[in-house]
């Protein structure tokens, strides 16, 4: 498939966020990419889920939701109804994966696993099959504007073999440090779907960056 773009709305101006949900409405992107922390999983706060509903209420494309938080199966109906249409959690922050999943799935949202970067792909060997989407951080997750990691593109190959072994379906996402420039050796190592949150909102002309991506 063509690959997918999903703007972290975690770098929209918060002071004009219709503005800004309106513009990916109108551009190339496919997916709204909506980063939740707690500040205690990762070390800042986003938002949570009045401000879903209220992105939910103007968004007319997917709405992709990333849980960096602890014991996110306690707010899986919660995001649910909000608005979310895939829901992802992290591995490292759910101690019993599996039940997690089937209960994401169970509300009929699909349902994701992100790895930090430095959580092997191996870990994901027993449940691979049941996922829609992996998503590798390409950053230390809690804060916008970080320098890629390297090491992702290694992971992107290893991850990509795994579900072409295994038959499974998932997509794999990346997030953080995307740009134009890497862009291209991300689809080529095997990407499916990228996050941009700074390298589109700062730029000079945010729908054109989007189309930038969407097309390298």
């Amino acid at each position: 498939m063509k690959h997918l773009i999903a703007p972290s709305i975690l770098a929209a101006d918060f002071a004009n966020l219709q503005r800004d949900i309106e513009m990916i409405n109108n551009s190339e992107a496919d997916w709204f990419h909506i980063d939740v922390m707690d500040g205690v999983f990762v070390p800042n706060i986003s938002f949570g889920i009045p401000v879903i509903k209220a992105i939910k209420k103007h968004a007319k494309k997917t709405m992709d939701v990333h849980l960096m938080i602890v014991d996110p199966d306690r707010y899986i109906t919660d995001f649910k109804n909000a608005g979310a249409d895939i829901l992802t959690v992290h591995y490292e922050a759910c101690s019993h994966l599996h039940r997690t999943i089937q209960a994401i799935k169970a509300e009929g949202m699909q349902a994701g696993i992100s790895l930090n970067p430095h959580t092997p792909i191996a870990v994901l060997e027993d449940i691979i099959q049941d996922l829609d989407l992996v998503l590798i951080m390409s950053v230390n997750p809690g804060f916008g504007g970080q320098s890629f990691i390297e090491n992702t593109y290694k992971k992107i190959i290893q991850l990509r073999d795994l579900i072409d072994k295994s038959g499974s379906k998932a997509v794999i996402e990346i997030d953080g440090g995307v740009n134009a420039t890497n862009c291209p050796k991300l689809v080529a190592a095997g990407a499916d779907v990228l996050v941009a949150g700074s390298f589109v909102f700062k730029s000079e002309n945010p729908s054109e960056t989007i189309k930038v991506l969407k097309h390298c």
